[in-house]
């Protein structure tokens, strides 16, 4: 009795064994399955042009939490007019003399759009956004959005976007 009770158990952990071995051979071929989707990066680089510029000072006068900037400007692409982005910035925190306001842009151009959003604090001259959305064939894309010389004419941005 011993010994078929040895060969039964023997027989359980070899089922249990070979069992285990094809979940993990099926999910070894899942995991290189997912490998070969790797995002892969596009870099869009924009200068904004003809920027409009509208600041509504609500509440006490001076900066208070609710005012908001609104702005909109010409993507420019290599000299070439490519689209526009237009977004606002309102007042979430004033203390200390700092200024710190959410901003949320979305930029259209041919292929789709782009939203970003992030914290500004008033006195940076450049800005990293996160991406979190978009249209078209950026319908999935994630990523970032780096801005210099804001609020001038020389603003640009460089949007990394994980596809």
């Amino acid at each position: 009795m011993g010994n078929n009770s040895n060969r039964t158990l023997f027989r359980r952990f070899a089922a249990l064994s070979l069992a285990t071995l094809a979940v993990g051979v099926f999910a070894a071929g899942g995991a290189n399955a997912d490998a070969s989707k790797k995002s892969r990066v596009e870099v869009i680089e924009l200068q904004l042009k003809d920027l409009e510029y509208e600041s509504v000072d609500l509440g006490k006068a001076g900066p208070s939490l609710g005012d908001m900037s609104v702005y909109c400007a010409t993507a420019v692409e290599n000299g070439r007019d490519v689209g526009r982005g237009a977004g606002t910035a309102q007042v979430v925190y004033v203390g200390g003399g700092k200024v710190t306001s959410q901003a949320v842009i979305t930029i259209e151009l041919k292929r789709g759009s782009l939203t970003m959003q992030s914290l500004r604090s008033e006195e940076a001259s450049s800005l990293d956004m996160a991406i979190t959305g978009g249209t078209g064939a950026f319908k999935d894309a994630r990523g970032s959005v780096r801005y210099w010389d804001i609020n001038t004419p020389k603003e640009r941005l460089r949007a990394e976007i994980l596809h």
